[in-house]
């Protein structure tokens, strides 16, 4: 089967570890619904957070869904002057049958804004729960 990455990325309100771990579980829910997707299918992940947060690794959030036998890792984005703060980064590399450009990548909240140049910009509106 086919490897892929799938990109996505959302924005805390606050650096609250709830918050946070809420945020992060949205991402990774809306992922896999928007690209037809199990947990199985993950190969690893790898989540980058900017610098201004603290409060817990997004990788966690994963972990609580029961992701705890795919391989995941947290990063810290580059400290870039004047970059959107709060935001939390996704890449996951995944085993789909979908072609490249049929992969949706997901930008939730304030992180929609980040990605304006896909044509495949998952829309909280989309997700049915």
């Amino acid at each position: 089967m086919p490897i892929r990455a799938v990109r996505g990325a959302t924005q805390l309100e606050v650096d609250e570890r709830e918050h946070l771990l809420e945020r992060v579980a949205e991402l990774v829910k809306a992922v896999l619904h928007a690209n037809d997707l199990a947990d199985e299918d993950f190969i690893s992940a790898i989540f980058t957070a900017t610098p201004d947060i603290h409060s817990e690794f997004p990788a966690y959030a994963a972990r609580l869904m029961g992701m705890a036998d795919v391989p995941l890792i947290c990063a810290q984005e580059l400290d870039i002057k004047g970059a959107m703060p709060r935001v939390i980064r996704l890449m996951a590399h995944v085993e789909t049958d979908l072609p490249r450009d049929g992969i949706t990548h997901v930008y939730l909240h304030g992180a929609a804004a980040l990605r304006r140049d896909l044509t495949h910009v998952y829309a909280k509106a989309d997700d049915p729960s």
